[in-house]
């Protein structure tokens, strides 16, 4: 099992998608539709002997924030006490925060990179970039070989450019595999019809470029760990389950709040609609959440439902939910259309079937 623990709400960043979009945004009416929990504490007051009956070994523990390594002698206290496995979502400024030794332990690394130094830079504020890949060359020349994952958000459509950058990160060893979310769909005031049409219409042209790459390096021996690409492939070739959101949320992947309660989902963990127990009695309950639109989708097997917050929040109109759905659908399709040939070069035994293994349910979307 995957359990995300939220260290605390701060963070050291005012990232524009994030900070900037949260600052003008706070009359989205959640607040009416969904019963927050306010006694949760903004940072972690969770009990380290609670948490260690609780995890077992063959879990995973994911620090995750805000910005967990604000909370770095919590993270070095936990690690010192819990037997099992660990892994960190961040935005790599403050690695060298945490002493390598505690480093090595963590098997799963999730930064935050949206691309290159110019678009990075952009979004999070400058020098971003250069602190945050120094840091991540120095944990390699320190001997961290855990997984390295890239998580972009992506605001502009230039998704071919920005993965072309980072595969260049993956050729230099600093990293390991790549995945992104498109920046649509989680606020209410942020959508914009003509723009946001535009955005897609450029996001599957940019889909299509990389999909023939990645093709292409396939028939040459070499399959790059894009997640989004290797989820989808997986599920409908098989060996994946078609069913449930590909993250995990709410059966493989789970969330200790500040307070010790579990939610389905990091990014509601103080929604008490998606409480299911807490960390001293356990898993008590399970949730589903039933969108008939979704159900009836053709692509509903493969995608799941892209993302519980999204469907369940509904902060977009039906139009802007649509044209996200159309990216799926594209990118879906552009992954079958594929298929037969990559099946034929296993077949042939260009690639394995375990060039195309991945990770499951620790934090990357598969539906961006």
């Amino acid at each position: 099992m995957q359990y995300h623990i939220i260290l605390t709400e701060r963070c050291n960043l005012k990232c524009k998608y994030c900070y900037e979009k949260s600052m003008q945004e706070f009359d989205n009416g959640l607040g009416e539709k969904w019963d927050y929990d306010e006694d949760t504490p903004f940072d972690s007051e969770v009990s380290i002997d609670k948490l260690k009956k609780f995890i077992k070994p063959e879990d995973r523990l994911i620090f995750y924030g805000g910005e967990p390594l604000v909370m770095v002698e919590k993270i070095k206290e936990i690690m010192d006490n819990l037997d099992c496995k660990f892994g960190i979502q961040t935005n790599g400024i403050l690695l060298k925060r945490l002493p390598i030794e505690y480093i090595k332990r963590i098997d799963k690394m999730l930064v935050s990179i949206d691309g290159d130094s110019e678009r990075t830079n952009f979004n999070r504020s400058k020098g971003v970039y250069e602190i945050v890949i120094k840091n991540l060359k120095e944990l390699r020349s320190r001997g961290y070989s855990g997984e390295i994952v890239v998580r972009m958000t992506l605001l502009f459509s230039d998704l071919f450019k920005q993965v072309k950058h980072l595969i260049s990160l993956i050729e230099e060893e600093i990293i390991n595999s790549i995945h992104w979310q498109i920046d649509a769909g989680f606020y209410k005031f942020d959508f914009d019809k003509e723009k946001f049409s535009e955005f897609v219409k450029e996001y599957n042209k940019n889909i299509s470029q990389l999909v023939n790459w990645w093709t292409n390096e396939i028939r040459n021996g070499k399959v790059y760990l894009i997640y989004p690409f290797l989820g989808i492939f997986n599920r409908i070739i098989g060996w994946d389950k078609e069913t449930k959101l590909p993250c995990g949320s709410g059966y493989e992947n789970f969330t200790v709040n500040t307070s010790g309660k579990l939610s389905s989902c990091p990014i509601m963990n103080s929604v008490k609609k998606f409480y299911c127990g807490d960390i001293e009695k356990g898993i008590e309950k399970e949730i589903h959440v039933q969108d008939d639109e979704c159900e009836k989708c053709l692509n509903f097997k493969i995608c799941g439902g892209r993302c519980l917050y999204w469907r369940d929040a509904k902060l977009w109109s039906p139009e802007g939910d649509k044209l996200i759905c159309e990216t799926i659908g594209y990118l879906i399709n552009s992954i079958k259309e594929k298929v037969p040939e990559i099946e034929n070069l296993l077949k042939k035994g260009i690639v394995k079937k375990e060039q195309f293994e991945y990770e499951k349910y620790f934090g990357p979307e598969i539906i961006p």
